[in-house]
């Protein structure tokens, strides 16, 4: 769609030349949302792309994705044979459901900052731990972990003129055994609950509910649960207010499903669990 009341684009190189942020501006990446539909608030867009951040870095204590990498980047990751979480950067691409042109131009950062319940960049972030770094738009950074970032549907700890910059994921939970489920009501459609699990060494079972509710939550157990643990452990932790609703979903049947797909990730990850 065509901007029409757009009468600057900016195209910085580096921190410094980012210009004084004002009512009007948005921030350019890749701009499959931006430019979706009428954005008649805008005057001047910044692009990111001149930045030429790396999109993908790996050094020994984590993976750095920067904001500006589209998920076709992120899908064509080598993950070295010790990744035994790498199957859930390819689930959650697919689970965009999405064109390849979409993927080659939609980035992580983007859809993290979007935060609809449904992003699966914020499900695949939040369940490996990651953290987001954000340039302020008074100068100086901020870490939040991707789980505390979003706060509610479109809503999350940014402030105008604040920039994400890249979220880091441990190498440690990469290391972590997983499991996945997505369900969406239709067989081609928005997920309509996406779960994610993890297993550290020492048993301890990690649990992270996206898409069914209105910002990710995650529960620890340290001990492996049987079904009637976590079945209470969820209960306790998601009030039915958290779950979303839309026409993708309503709130019962995607409690429903949460509690459905829990158990079978619960049942998955606990089969060679130390005890």
């Amino acid at each position: 769609m065509d901007l029409n009341t757009i009468t600057a684009v900016a195209h910085p190189q580096t921190r410094a030349q980012l210009p004084v942020w004002t009512a009007g501006d948005a921030w350019l990446a890749g701009g499959t949302w931006l430019f979706s539909e009428p954005q008649v608030h805008l005057r001047r867009l910044i692009d990111l792309t001149d930045l030429k951040w790396p999109a993908l870095t790996i050094t020994e204590s984590h993976l750095s994705i920067a904001a500006t990498c589209t998920i076709a980047e992120l899908d064509g990751l080598a993950c070295p044979s010790d990744w035994l979480a790498a199957p859930l950067i390819g689930q959650c691409c697919r689970a965009f459901l999405a064109s390849f042109k979409i993927w080659k131009t939609a980035t992580v950062g983007g859809n993290v900052c979007m935060s609809l319940p449904a992003g699966p960049m914020i499900s695949l972030t939040s369940a490996l731990d990651g953290v987001c770094t954000i340039w302020k738009v008074r100068g100086g950074e901020q870490k939040i972990p991707v789980v505390d970032f979003v706060t509610g549907n479109q809503r999350n700890r940014l402030t105008p003129g604040d920039l994400i910059r890249q979220i880091d994921i441990p190498i440690a939970a990469l290391r972590r055994r997983t499991a996945f489920r997505q369900i969406s009501l239709a067989p081609v459609g928005r997920s309509a609950a996406l779960l994610i699990g993890s297993l550290d060494a020492d048993g301890t079972l990690t649990l992270t509910v996206t898409a069914s509710t209105v910002r990710p939550i995650q529960l620890t157990l340290r001990k492996a649960p049987d079904a009637g643990a976590l079945l209470e452990a969820i209960t306790q932790r998601i009030t039915d207010d958290l779950y979303h609703t839309d026409i993708h979903g309503k709130p019962l049947w995607r409690k429903h499903m949460t509690l459905r797909l829990a158990e079978q990730i619960r049942g998955e990850l606990s089969a060679g669990a130390p005890s």
